[in-house]
């Protein structure tokens, strides 16, 4: 037991299901022992959820099955009561139209399975892209203690003697392999080695840079995100957990006590640093707001400003470095503790210690891995946010991660109202363009995808392609993979299936990047702009019926977090405690 108890067993939430002398009490209990329980199972210990987010069509959390067993150990050898409850898998690769379509069901999902059922505190199991985000969110909401267990990356790729990343190589060797440099023999070799092991990709894309982020709010344990997936150190991890949960409940250390807006800060400063996935601000500008905590685009980007990039992991980073190597090198904590005084290191974290408390003896291994502030990849994080005519309402752009020539650009637009549209002229070897164009996709946001699919890194045209370039110009209104890389500009807010001005461009329209002055413009005059938005109609909605539907009357744009809007603590007072009558 905690010393820093502050409950007693009768005030536990789970004693309003089993304690009272009531008919709907005995029929909870027995109910318990009909699964074989006795009362000492149960009677004066914390009730632990174990929401598991495991499924056979998600290769993240393919370990999770028997994750949630080490969990189990942890919880019993605190004295506590484990129950296992699974939550929806939103997977990356097999999700479709895209997993962030769900990222707001699992929110729900684990908001209501928290309030519905007698627990008294939650480890959440999660890891790929848009599960942390959305167990947090509604963890958040529920606001009973938790603690959150990253899956965890993957191994290192190999094929023919050469390190792999997941994701960025699957880009740069499908390019090859559209320029007829790789055969069917070696394409498969590299299907086969970019992906050795369970766990999350093992670049600092979205999983990786959301995991990161629950440390750096101080919702997991010291070092816990940086723990390959097979590590034999992943399995006390999750052991740790279990029993670390248990005290939570004991302590009431709730996730208000730990969610503020200083630790919420420095989980932006700790995404920057890490060259993080431009992923990230949608789910942190989500994960904020449940809170209550006031956090913007402009908020992000003056971090962005000031946070150099520190961790020297693809995609962001130069060379080969991947996960793995930043975990040999110190993880999470050692560049933590590099960033110094750009943290706040007095606020608290599940272990019930502050920050720094749990960074002391924090060492780095390989200062080329996490490099020393005097010493960065990239002199700025790792996300700048753009405004002009075409993004009223913000944008967003990894400069660490496309080529310094495209800072500062422009050139005619190219544009596409579908990826299918897209997707067939890229693969035309007459295609009529040239590396100054500007390929525009739209149709692509919260709405318009639907859902806000990856669609963000539109590949480079096969006429490009075959004269040897690699990069150039592209803007959305989609998101694109924390793996991908390149001159893309991404979540153009508002979003042109709205009526956005990203909607209004044509082709051959001039484009202008601006980065250091953070605009985007098109050349057009704004009577023309005028003629051209009287003349525009909305497209037809997605949906007709169902949760599409429901997505598509009350998801917020890109700037706002892509919430719905009736979660927002805004929207009204939650429900609070469920009624046993």
């Amino acid at each position: 037991m905690s010393e820093k108890q502050k409950k007693s067993a009768e005030d536990f939430r789970s004693a309003r299901w089993f304690a009272p002398d009531d008919l709907r009490s005995f029929g909870h209990r027995s109910r318990l022992m009909q699964m074989g329980l006795d009362p000492e199972d149960w009677t004066g210990r914390p009730v632990i959820g174990i929401l598991n987010t495991w499924s056979e069509l998600n290769p993240c959390h393919a370990h999770f099955r028997e994750r949630s067993g080490d969990v189990k150990k942890g919880v019993h050898q605190a004295g506590g009561f484990p129950v296992e409850l699974p939550a929806i898998s939103v997977d990356e690769s097999f999700t479709k139209p895209t997993s962030m379509l769900y990222r707001n069901l699992l929110a729900m999902e684990t908001e209501e399975l928290i309030r519905s059922h007698p627990l008294d505190g939650v480890v959440l199991m999660g890891g790929c892209d848009k599960t942390t985000p959305g167990l947090v969110m509604g963890a958040i909401s529920a606001g009973v203690p938790m603690i959150y267990l990253p899956a965890g990356p993957m191994l290192r790729g190999n094929y023919a003697g050469k390190i792999l990343g997941s994701g960025s190589d699957a880009w740069k060797y499908w390019d090859e392999r559209r320029a007829g440099n790789i055969s069917d023999e070696e394409w498969v070799g590299v299907e086969g080695g970019i992906a050795r092991s369970y766990g999350h990709c093992m670049t600092m894309g979205t999983a990786s840079t959301m995991t990161a982020i629950a440390e750096a709010m101080g919702l997991c344990l010291p070092g816990a995100s940086s723990i390959p997936a097979p590590d034999a150190g992943h399995i006390r991890m999750s052991t740790q957990c279990g029993r670390r949960i248990v005290d939570m409940v004991w302590e009431d250390l709730t996730p208000e006590k730990i969610v503020t807006p200083a630790s919420v800060r420095n989980s932006a400063v700790v995404a920057m640093a890490t060259g993080c996935s431009t992923n990230a601000v949608v789910h942190l500008l989500a994960m904020a707001r449940r809170a209550s905590i006031k956090l913007d685009l402009d908020d992000l980007d003056a971090l962005g400003r000031t946070t150099p990039l520190i961790a020297n992991i693809r995609p962001s980073g130069k060379g080969d470095y991947l996960m793995e190597d930043f975990f040999y090198a110190g993880g999470l904590r050692a560049l933590m503790a590099e960033l110094g005084d750009k943290l706040d290191t007095s606020v608290t974290t599940v272990t019930g210690k502050t920050l720094g408390e749990t960074l002391e003896g924090a060492t780095v291994y390989n200062d080329d891995v996490i490099r020393p502030l005097s010493n960065p990849v990239y002199h700025e994080g790792s996300l700048a946010v753009l405004r002009g005519n075409l993004c009223p309402d913000g944008a967003v752009i990894k400069p660490a991660a496309c080529d310094e020539r495209f800072r500062n650009h422009q050139g005619p637009a190219l544009v596409f109202d579908s990826y299918p549209e897209m997707k067939k002229a890229v693969d035309d070897e007459n295609l009529d363009i040239t590396p100054d164009h500007v390929m525009v996709l739209r149709n692509a946001g919260p709405l318009g995808g639907p859902g806000f699919p990856e669609w963000g890194m539109l590949p480079i045209p096969k006429a490009l392609i075959k004269q040897g370039h690699r990069d150039m110009l592209r803007i959305s209104d989609a998101r694109m993979s924390g793996t991908s890389y390149g001159a893309c500009v991404l979540h153009v807010a508002p979003e042109s299936y709205i009526g956005g001005p990203l909607a209004l461009l044509k082709t051959g329209d001039i484009v202008k990047l601006d980065l250091d002055n953070r605009r985007l413009d098109m050349l057009v005059d704004e009577d023309e702009l005028e003629r051209r938005r009287a003349a525009w109609k909305k497209p037809e909605d997605r949906y007709q019926r169902g949760y599409g539907w429901m997505f598509g009357k009350h998801v917020t744009q890109a700037n706002e977090g892509c919430d719905f809007d009736f979660l927002s603590p805004d929207f009204g007072k939650t429900a609070g405690e469920p009624d046993i009558f």
